[in-house]
C-alpha cells in the first residue's frame, strides 16, 4: 500500500521545518513523498540551502497527507491566493492536514483553524487566536485530521506521530530507531520556559523583524475579512 504525502516547498521555508518531516515520511514503508510548489524550479530556504521541487501545485496527485512548513516564506504564503485555494481544496480530499512551526499561520490564513485546537513556535503563538483556533501549548497538537507542530525541531517527533497514525506504532518505532532519533540537547533552552533570561531577550529580537511582518499582515487579513 502507496501512502502519498506532500510537503510544501516554497521560498524561504525553514528547511527543518520540511526535511525534518520528510526525512520521517520517506523512512517509512511504502512511503510516497512529494516536494511541491507552482512550479518545478529550484527554490532557496531561508538559511540558503537550495530545494528541489518534485510536483507543481496543479500536478499534484491525490495525498494521504499535506504538509505546511514554516519559516519566514510564510509571510508571502498568507496572502497568496492560489496556495491558499490549493489548501483549501486539499482539506476535504487528505486524512490529514498538518504543517509543522509557523505553517499553522498558513492553515489559519486558509480558513482551517477555525474552532480547532493547534500550536505552532512559541514567537508566534499568540496569533492563533487571531485565526479562531484554540492555541494549545505541545510538541504535537491533534484536533481530529488536523495535526499542528510546534517550532521547528518538532518536526521529527510530528512525523513520527503521524506514521503512527497512518501505519501503526511499531513501524513508528522503527523509523526512529532507524533514524537513531534519541535527542539529549547539551543545553536546556530549548523552550521560552527553560531558557536563560537573557537567551529569551536575544531570541526574540533575532525574530522580531518577521514576527513584526506577520503582524502587519494579520492586520490586513483581519480588515480585508471586516
Amino acid at each position: 500500500m502507496t501512502i502519498r504525502f506532500g510537503i510544501l516547498a516554497f521560498p524561504g521555508v525553514q528547511q527543518l521545518d520540511l526535511t525534518g518531516p520528510y526525512e520521517v515520511f520517506a523512512s517509512a514503508k511504502g512511503a510516497e513523498v512529494h516536494l511541491i510548489w507552482k512550479d518545478l524550479n529550484p527554490l532557496r530556504a531561508s538559511t540558503g540551502l537550495m530545494l528541489q521541487p518534485t510536483v507543481s501545485l496543479a500536478d499534484c496527485p491525490p495525498l494521504d497527507v499535506l504538509c505546511i512548513p514554516g519559516g519566514g516564506g510564510v509571510n508571502a504564503l498568507m496572502e497568496d491566493q492560489e496556495v491558499l485555494d490549493f489548501i483549501r481544496a486539499r482539506a476535504g480530499q487528505v486524512r490529514y492536514m498538518t504543517s509543522v512551526c509557523t505553517g499553522s499561520l498558513v492553515l489559519g490564513a486558509a480558513g482551517l483553524l477555525r474552532g480547532r485546537r493547534a500550536t505552532t513556535h512559541w514567537n508566534a503563538h499568540d496569533f492563533l487566536a487571531r485565526f479562531g483556533a484554540i492555541p494549545v501549548e505541545g510538541r504535537v497538537v491533534r484536533d481530529g485530521p488536523l495535526i499542528t507542530a510546534g517550532g521547528v525541531t518538532s518536526g521529527i517527533d510530528f512525523g513520527l506521530a503521524v506514521i503512527a497514525e497512518l501505519l501503526g506504532q511499531a513501524e513508528a518505532e522503527t523509523v526512529q530507531l532507524s533514524l537513531e532519533y534519541a535527542p539529549a540537547p547539551p543545553f536546556q533552552a530549548g523552550t521560552p520556559e527553560t531558557a536563560p533570561a537573557a537567551v529569551l531577550s536575544a531570541a526574540r529580537e533575532r525574530l522580531a523583524p518577521s514576527r513584526h511582518a506577520r503582524a502587519a499582515i494579520l492586520d490586513r487579513i483581519s480588515a480585508a475579512q471586516a
